[in-house]
């Protein structure tokens, strides 16, 4: 059990990390320069990465490594940024909840991993926690951004399900090191004919790149690619639901958000889903019910009496 709970929680600093990049982004970074700072997040941290290990793809990992990196960084950052630009906050994070459910097909059809009961239910209270966390009234759909975003999930999705359908043949750094070099090569050109020259970087913005860079990128892709190795599609995917959760949460801590009993409870249901939809979780906890002894009823005897 002590295992399990600790993938869950390497896992879980990957959407942590992630949830706290919005606050990082509004508050450090230069604004509306979406694709330079997804370049930033990915080539410079996979260029010092792969310093670290100095080993280049070869045979089929040279494509192999390039459509990760395409559809787990480049694409799948252009696309969150469209969709972030396009739509109001909440409903992207709502259309964004749907990955476990997108991830957990995907995981069926390329590698068999048929998606339990328990993990359905853990993603419907998950989204619906979601959506009672972040969406608001008033909001206009615009068919450009919600196409971006379930764009990114699928993306997403098939990138993660390939990535534990390929076995690779070097550790889970140097791995992580190839898909963001491959994504943020893609970046590069795309960033600069959208957005021009890279803009002059002050001590505040440099502060926040290395945050990103190193915590919201590098280090939470590593626990999120270990995960995906030792536990189910399904179990990573709805870990995944806690992006909002943390974001939320430094929202209201640093930017003053307001959080009433909708948003506590729209928590608690993703807490609940996440804990839910652990097949591993409610396998050992039949498992303890099972072997717990169980109480003997004594009945108390009185000694013969013999008239």
């Amino acid at each position: 059990m002590e295992t399990i709970w600790r993938n869950i929680l390497l896992t879980a600093i990957a959407p942590v990390a992630w949830g706290s990049t919005y606050f990082v982004t509004d508050a450090f970074l230069p604004p509306d320069r979406p694709l330079f700072a997804a370049l930033m997040r990915a080539l410079p941290v996979g260029l010092l990465l792969l310093a670290l290990r100095p080993a280049l793809p070869s045979g089929s990992w040279w494509w192999r490594s390039l459509v990760l990196g395409t559809l787990n960084i480049g694409a799948f950052f252009v696309l969150i940024f469209v969709a972030a630009y396009r739509l109001p906050s909440g409903m992207a994070a709502t259309l964004t909840a749907t990955a476990p459910i997108a991830m957990m097909v995907v995981a069926w059809l390329l590698i068999g991993e048929r998606p339990r009961v328990a993990s359905l239910l853990g993603s419907a209270l998950g989204i619906a926690g979601v959506v009672l966390l972040v969406l608001r009234a008033g909001f206009a759909v615009d068919p450009v951004g919600v196409a971006a975003s379930l764009g990114a999930v699928a993306m997403s999705s098939l990138g993660y399900v390939l990535l534990k359908r390929w076995q690779a043949p070097v550790d889970l750094l140097t791995l992580t090191a190839w898909q963001l070099v491959a994504g943020g090569l893609l970046l590069l050109p795309v960033a600069l004919l959208v957005e021009g020259a890279p803009p002059t970087l002050d001590a505040r913005a440099i502060g926040g790149f290395l945050y990103v860079g190193l915590i919201g990128t590098a280090l939470a892709n590593y626990v999120w690619f270990r995960g995906l190795q030792r536990m189910t599609a399904a179990s990573v995917s709805l870990i995944g639901l806690l992006n909002p959760v943390a974001g939320t949460v430094l929202g209201v801590a640093f930017a003053h958000e307001v959080f009433r009993l909708p948003q506590l409870t729209g928590m608690v249901l993703v807490l609940l889903g996440v804990v839910l939809g652990q097949p591993a979780i409610i396998a050992r906890l039949r498992k303890d019910h099972r072997d717990a002894p169980r109480a003997v009823l004594e009945v108390p005897t009185r000694p013969l009496v013999r008239n």
